[in-house]
């Protein structure tokens, strides 16, 4: 793809709508939407890079209740010609075709591989990548699998879903702030190294680690961690020749 003169394409992850309560959600939701209408105008891509709710989950005909308003700002947007890819996280990987089928928005539940003005991007929320966790390795196995998810549409939507989002919720709660760990521990710069082993990428763009970084992995290669809108408001753009974090301030 080739960005049209003075357009851009714009990188977000994190918003986690849902947590820690509905109070705080609706202001990140407000404040999410008043981001989103001030870039409309320039926009000609966005990435939702993953977590963008903390819980979701769709059965046959339920969805998750709630999001109205940002659903449909993602709706307008999308009838301005905006192009939206929304790739799944680790507390929405259960997405399926909602977005798909009432959007025309493609999900992506693995990292993607995108040409952008002779730049190779490589896009991906970031969970289980890279060398260590092990446990949550496992754990989005058992996630992922069919059958494993065909038994959860037996509960009830009003139970699973409380159930879920509770669980979700508190695993955000004990969650602390993040720090940068160092190039030789952080995980992703580790997964993106090893890559560029393989094959050249101008940009890895990942969520994840809730900590808004620029990182160079090789001497024409960088890594860019989106941060979050729970502590950052931040977010990268790209003008067709320079990707760039950013901080939204409302």
């Amino acid at each position: 793809m080739t960005l049209s003169a003075n357009k851009k394409i714009v990188f977000l992850s994190d918003f986690h709508l849902g947590s820690p309560n509905e109070n705080e959600s609706k202001q990140r939701e407000h404040k999410i939407i008043s981001f989103l209408d001030s870039i409309k105008s320039e926009a000609q891509v966005i990435f939702l890079v993953g977590d963008i709710f903390d819980f979701w989950f769709e059965y046959q005909h339920v969805i998750p209740k709630g999001f109205l308003k940002f659903i449909s700002k993602l709706a307008e947007l999308k009838q301005l010609g905006i192009e939206f890819y929304i790739f799944t996280g680790n507390h929405d990987l259960w997405m399926g075709d909602y977005f798909t089928n009432e959007l025309n928005i493609k999900i992506f539940h693995e990292p993607h591989e995108f040409y952008f003005n002779n730049k190779q991007f490589y896009i991906g929320h970031g969970d289980g990548l890279g060398p260590g966790d092990k446990k949550y390795k496992f754990m989005k196995k058992i996630f992922t699998n069919s059958f494993c998810q065909f038994l959860f549409r037996w509960i009830h939507p009003d139970l699973g879903v409380a159930l879920a989002s509770y669980l979700s919720r508190t695993s955000r709660k004990h969650t602390k702030l993040e720090s940068l760990l160092g190039d030789d521990k952080e995980w992703l710069v580790c997964y993106s190294k090893d890559y560029l082993k393989q094959k050249q990428i101008d940009y890895f763009v990942f969520g994840h680690r809730h900590l808004p970084m620029t990182i160079q992995v090789a001497p024409e290669s960088y890594y860019i961690n989106l941060g979050d809108w729970i502590h950052y408001n931040s977010y990268a753009e790209f003008d067709g020749k320079n990707l760039v974090l950013k901080y939204y301030q409302p």
